[in-house]
């Protein structure tokens, strides 16, 4: 039954119903999972030559009731079996990975550990990468073939560093989901796409502008260093200029842009459909990728946001005093628990607060 249903699903052949089984079956248990991208990949090796059968065995399932699992899974696997180059998607907040995942165009998971110290090897065996704990290493190779993308993605709580393999490195904060090409193409641009926070320093080609893609608009560079944040649910993208020259206009309309010179910020307004720039100081944008938080006038709401991200969990906050205020000051993550923070914000504008499992939340102070 199930890997008749598996053949059908992989050959596009299956019912919507068929196809809400399979993704129930595949939640009720790891074991299911990893047994699905197995016989996955045993299909996909095979198809051309016709040597899958459809009585391949596999573990039969009973089905559950879990419609929202169902789309969850319906989106992961759709990139799984190779469509991700048609479709990006990225992880939302309630995600339950507290890894760094690098999914790649074939549909393998790879995670990142202490003890997971590997070469990265595509499905020739040549060596793509290497993978360390913290960061991932790709190797300089031009393609003139189409282009097989990797999605990273980086939970709240942790960071991450990435060298592309044009030489590009990027530093991606927490809660960030980065998109980019396992090799860049000998034609075109090189097209990445970012949902998150990430710094990049471009490797120099004028043969092959460098375009950051996010929400709705595109930063196009040939060789420079800036920042760009595009969390989706601040509804903003800004980037911040360190070095160079960079371009940010409207995908819909290429027309309405600005080119950003050194200390420079642009900032797109998902509503207005505006981008508006200014002048900053570009050591407050950096800080984050030396492990550091840095609030220059900054409202409580941003911080609450940022110690979320940075320490994956989340503020309620009810005082409506402390919503009102702006705080400078900078922190080294490493040195500093969410606790330390808290204590540190209230010396300025006294609050109470509450910590149970990882939701804090603030409450005035009330005086008899």
């Amino acid at each position: 039954m199930t890997s008749e249903l598996i053949y059908k699903y992989l050959s596009n052949e299956a019912s919507e119903q068929e196809v809400q089984q399979l993704f129930e079956w595949i939640d009720a248990s790891e074991e299911n999972k990893k047994q699905f991208i197995t016989l996955k990949k045993t299909w996909a090796l095979t198809a051309l030559t016709g040597d899958f059968s459809r009585d391949t065995p596999v573990i039969t399932f009973k089905p559950k009731n879990s419609i929202r699992k169902y789309f969850k899974y319906a989106a992961i696997l759709v990139v799984c079996i190779g469509l991700a180059r048609i479709a990006f998607y990225f992880n939302e907040r309630t995600t339950t990975s507290k890894e760094i995942v690098l999914e790649l165009g074939d549909g393998r998971m790879e995670y990142f550990t202490e003890k997971n110290l590997t070469a990265l090897v595509n499905d020739k065996g040549e060596l793509v990468a290497r993978k360390f704990p913290d960061q991932i290493m790709y190797f300089g190779k031009v393609l003139d073939k189409e282009v097989l993308y990797h999605t990273l993605t980086v939970p709240y709580g942790k960071t991450f560093k990435l060298k592309l393999s044009d030489g590009t490195l990027v530093s991606l904060n927490s809660g960030t989901t980065l998109r980019y090409p396992e090799q860049f193409g000998i034609n075109g641009k090189r097209n990445v796409y970012l949902s998150g926070e990430a710094f990049f320093d471009v490797a120099k080609d004028k043969e092959h502008p460098f375009i950051v893609h996010s929400d709705e608009v595109d930063i196009e560079v040939l060789g420079t260093r800036f920042n760009v944040n595009a969390y989706p649910e601040d509804k903003t993208v800004s980037s911040v200029l360190i070095e160079g020259s960079i371009k940010m206009s409207e995908k819909d309309n290429p027309l309405n842009a600005v080119l950003l010179k050194p200390t420079q910020m642009a900032v797109w307004q998902n509503e207005s459909k505006k981008i508006v720039t200014k002048t900053v100081d570009t050591s407050f944008y950096e800080a984050w990728t030396h492990g550091e938080i840095v609030f220059n006038n900054t409202p409580f709401s941003t911080i609450t946001k940022i110690i979320e991200r940075t320490y994956d969990v989340e503020i309620i906050n009810e005082n409506a005093v402390l919503a009102k205020q702006n705080f400078t000051g900078s922190i080294k993550i490493s040195d500093s628990s969410v606790e330390n923070i808290l204590e540190l914000l209230k010396h300025d504008t006294p609050f109470n607060y509450s910590i149970k499992q990882n939701t804090i939340t603030i409450t005035p102070i009330f005086h008899n």
